[in-house]
């Protein structure tokens, strides 16, 4: 069911040669700029450079399934891409255009953008010109839940006036950020799924004020993962996608593939921390004995192994579904992607730190880094309890179809 299609292993083969050749000898270079430079925003000139290589060699928006802007890949075949991006994900991912935010937002300007704004925001993503971010979560609500957002688009004639606070706003400090999609409430008294819509601002929009990063376990991400605040912002009704009231079917057409890519990724760090964990304990040695010959080390490794492997192939069921049945009837499969595949590569990752002793927990090896992304991937795009709350309600109804609808 899951076999590779000979593009898949064409792009697969490239990229693979790609991280070999250019990412990871890119690494140590990366963090050595950003040292140098003091700026936690800076942009390294060695991620242009390998921009630049990524194009030359074809490996450029592979995330895209429109052939008219990318190469058209099904999910299933994108799946074992994005998992050799996610071995070095704070590089692989922009060098090949297909970084998170901006993939979602890609889809979401080429499936609900005017022409206008495809010409204007969604050709120079495409092109790697400029990056985006997405503003949606809230800070004085719980965003989990999001029909709960207050940021108010109030109509004024031909305009917009945008009124509100967002937060974890990714990319937004991004050196090349230039536009935001934002969710916010049009009209209170519509039906509670009818009342968002979804609008292009650009960032240096008159009003639009970045007010902080905020760090995750006291990383400032390159990207960073914005405080916004939106005061009298001034935008035309043009700025609207698709239409008002349409902001939360925006969002979960925008999520479901978002979702798989996160999953995928993940897959690949918790492939690298478990290469990285047995390197590390055939490497050292203690009372008279390698450590990779203790047998809870050897549980550890077989234990990761099984969970990798499991977790791959529901990511994979999930991308044939998606890619055959869609994502609504997908749905399922997705959630459960969305909980496990964090949930493994944290244990991985877990073990690695601990078999690396205290230079597990150093900047030194990139398994700190890891685990701080990956224990924030457990709430962005939903965190866990929602969507075991979803898979719930439909194993519930499966059984009942009337469960939850009985007055």
């Amino acid at each position: 069911m899951f076999d590779m299609t000979e593009r898949a292993q064409r792009y697969r083969d490239d990229l693979l040669a790609f991280m070999d050749e250019h990412v990871y000898p890119a690494e140590a270079v990366y963090e050595a700029q950003m040292v140098e430079s003091g700026d936690p925003h800076f942009q390294p000139p060695i991620v242009e450079e390998l921009k630049t290589e990524a194009k030359k060699r074809g490996l450029w928006n592979l995330f895209h399934p429109h052939p008219q802007w990318g190469p058209g890949l099904t999910n299933l075949e994108y799946a074992p891409l994005a998992e050799i991006m996610g071995r070095s994900a704070h590089l692989a991912p922009e060098a090949t255009n297909c970084a998170a935010p901006d993939t979602g937002n890609m889809e979401v300007l080429t499936l609900f953008g005017t022409p206008e704004h495809q010409e204007q925001w969604l050709r120079p993503l495409l092109d790697g010109e400029i990056r985006s971010a997405f503003a949606m979560t809230e800070p004085a609500v719980a965003s989990s839940d999001a029909t709960n957002i207050q940021l108010r688009m109030d109509r004024d004639g031909d305009d917009y006036v945008l009124n509100g606070r967002k937060w974890w706003t990714s990319n937004a400090l991004h050196k090349n950020c230039k536009v935001l999609i934002v969710m916010g409430k049009t009209d209170t008294s519509a039906p509670t799924h009818r009342q968002q819509s979804m609008m292009v601002v650009p960032i240096d929009a008159p009003g639009v004020t970045v007010q902080r990063g905020l760090p995750v376990f006291g990383y400032q991400d390159r990207e960073g993962h914005a405080e916004v605040l939106f005061e009298n912002v001034r935008v035309p009704k043009t700025a609207l996608l698709a239409g008002e009231g349409d902001g939360f079917m925006i969002s979960q057409a925008r999520l479901g593939p978002g979702r798989i890519h996160h999953c995928m990724r993940a897959i690949g760090m918790a492939e690298r921390a478990l290469d990285l964990m047995i390197d590390r304990a055939q490497s050292r040695t203690t009372f008279g004995e390698p450590v990779a010959n203790r047998a809870n080390i050897q549980d550890w490794i077989a234990e990761s192994r099984i969970e990798i492997d499991m977790a791959r192939l529901l990511t994979l069921k999930a991308a044939h579904l998606m890619d055959t049945v869609g994502n609504k009837a997908a749905r399922t499969e997705i959630a459960a992607i969305k909980v496990a595949a964090p949930n493994v590569a944290l244990k991985v990752v877990d073990r690695a730190i601990q078999v690396h002793g205290g230079a597990g927990v150093s900047e030194d090896f990139p398994l700190a880094g890891m685990y701080a992304h990956l224990r924030t991937l457990r709430l962005a795009d939903g965190p866990d309890e929602v969507h075991k709350r979803s898979i719930a309600q439909w194993e519930l109804r499966r059984r009942d179809p009337n469960w939850g609808k009985r007055g």
